[in-house]
């Protein structure tokens, strides 16, 4: 199977997050749509990051010149993900607190699993 383009991968997370909070109520979703777009974008880009992560570190050896030994340094896409990730779950946050109480209590367990198995 082919590698999904980002767009791809991020419309696919905004269908997966509509159906997940389509009780909302209908003036709640229209306000609510930014904020599921802006959710699918970041999850999209926080997986993305964990790749590189995964991949290269979190740290990197950095040498501000030659006279200079090299030190490791936290890897600025480290920084990145941990902000991204904060921001992510209070988005998530606000969508949860804006269903009804079965739908939240559902979409709250769907964040914790997205959430613990990174």
């Amino acid at each position: 199977m082919a590698e999904m383009t980002k767009e791809q991968r991020i419309n696919k997370e905004i269908k997966r997050l509509k159906q997940i909070f389509k009780d909302l109520p209908k003036e709640a979703k229209d306000l609510y749509d930014g904020l599921i777009m802006r959710a699918a974008y970041m999850r999209v880009t926080i997986e993305d990051y964990e790749a590189d992560l995964d991949e290269n570190g979190y740290v990197e050896k950095f040498q501000q010149s030659d006279k200079v030994d090299p030190y490791e340094r936290e890897r600025p896409v480290a920084r990145l993900y941990n902000t991204m990730n904060k921001n992510y779950q209070s988005i998530m946050k606000q969508l949860a607190d804006a269903l009804p109480e079965k739908a939240a209590a559902d979409a709250a367990e769907e964040l914790m699993k997205f959430v613990t198995t990174r």
